[in-house]
């Protein structure tokens, strides 16, 4: 039986990566345009509710092949590890329809978006997450007889982030860009960010909350590891200063520099050395800069927050640096194969495309995704939610 100290323990881990949806809840309102901030708002607190429903009854018992329909004095009976331990892994399983909501925002429908939420986290994520983290059907076993070692993703590069990155990826090209986004002469209207100080202020809470979903990834006491700590300081800094410099000072991008590094770092933490660390944040910083440059303006993907460079490219960025920085000739502690890593990332990747081409792809089909033209231009907060976020 666990202690006490590790119920505690990843009981504040749950409730640090909780309040990580206040950041992405932030991000959101900040850079989508003033008449659909409360739209963001509401989605991520409704789509963490739905995404604890299809956990609790569907997705974990298919990741773990476990429940809590038993007695309440029967799960009491485990000192509560096994009921926190499942807290912690629901947020992680939160972030991906919190990670989708950003590159569908401003003409999803609700509901629609609501039940893909539910359809994402009961089937598609909990599938990979059981492959890769309880050595469901075998990918684990195969990888570490055919390349010497399993696949190592120790806090959710490619279980997570990629993950949600690649579905918003399906989801923004079936929905379709914003109306006006791109003009017929070729080129592109301007749609800012509504507000730099809570778009900053998301990305602070988020990379707070980090610390938590990184370092309390060893899930008991005896196994924290200083090393993720830093290793995921580095990686932010590295994030954030390579952003600065090929962004261009812009603050959009400054501030989301240290959540590509995080993203990155991910998988790696806790086997990196702090410099491999910090050039696998470095890279990530710019990786991100520039494909959402080539995103927005070259292959016109109308993705608002650039949640697939920052999650799904970053992720993935950070899948394969694990197998880079973490061998031995490069200061880390050994354990991973370059060739596992890429292999796990691509059927990662593979999962995440397939899973959302068939949950948005049955939405679109049976319901319908977008909001109409009108309601687009009054925007998602009056056309969903009858109010305004501010009033005279």
């Amino acid at each position: 039986m666990n202690t006490g100290n590790d119920v505690l323990f990843i009981l504040m881990g749950a409730i640090m990566v909780l309040a990580m949806h206040a950041g992405f809840a932030f991000l959101e309102v900040g850079t989508v345009r003033k008449k659909n901030q409360v739209n963001a708002l509401v989605k991520i607190i409704t789509d963490f509710a739905m995404s604890t429903l299809a956990y609790f009854f569907i997705g974990y018992y298919i990741a773990y092949q476990t429940g809590f329909f038993q007695d309440a004095q029967v799960l009491a009976d485990k000192n509560g590890y096994e009921l926190v331990k499942f807290f912690f892994l629901l947020t992680f399983a939160a972030a991906i329809p919190a990670i989708i909501s950003g590159g569908i925002a401003e003409r999803a429908r609700f509901y629609p978006q609501l039940f893909a939420t539910f359809g994402i986290v009961a089937l598609v994520y909990p599938f990979f997450e059981g492959m890769v983290w309880n050595n469901n059907w075998g990918l684990q076993d195969w990888l570490g007889n055919t390349f010497g070692v399993p696949f190592h993703d120790f806090a959710g590069s490619v279980v997570v982030h990629a993950m949600g990155g690649w579905i918003a990826l399906v989801a923004v090209i079936l929905l379709g860009a914003r109306h006006g986004r791109y003009l017929s002469n070729g080129g592109m209207s301007s749609h800012p960010p509504s507000s730099i100080p809570f778009l900053a202020l998301g990305a602070w809470i988020l990379t707070v909350g980090w610390f938590g979903f990184n370092v309390m990834s060893a899930q008991t006491v005896e196994a924290v590891s200083g090393l993720v700590a830093l290793n995921s300081l580095m990686a932010m800094v590295g994030g954030i200063l390579v952003a600065l410099v090929v962004g261009r000072n812009d603050p959009g991008f400054v501030h989301n520099g240290p959540l590509a590094g995080l993203v990155a770092v991910c998988a790696g933490s806790d086997v990196m050395h702090p410099l491999g660390a910090l050039v696998t944040g470095a890279v990530a910083g710019g990786l991100f800069v520039i494909t959402f440059t080539l995103t927005q303006n070259r292959w016109k993907i109308d993705d608002v927050l650039g949640v697939w460079p920052l999650h799904g490219l970053c992720g993935a960025w950070g899948g394969i640096a694990a197998g880079i920085f973490g061998l031995q000739s490069f200061g880390g502690l050994g354990g991973v194969s370059i060739i596992s890593q890429v292999v796990g990332t691509l059927i990662g990747i593979a999962v995440a495309v397939t899973g959302g081409l068939i949950v948005y792809g049955l939405l679109k089909v049976s319901m319908g995704l977008r909001l109409s033209e009108e309601e687009e231009y009054n925007g998602a907060d009056l056309s969903i939610h009858k109010i305004v976020s501010e009033t005279d």
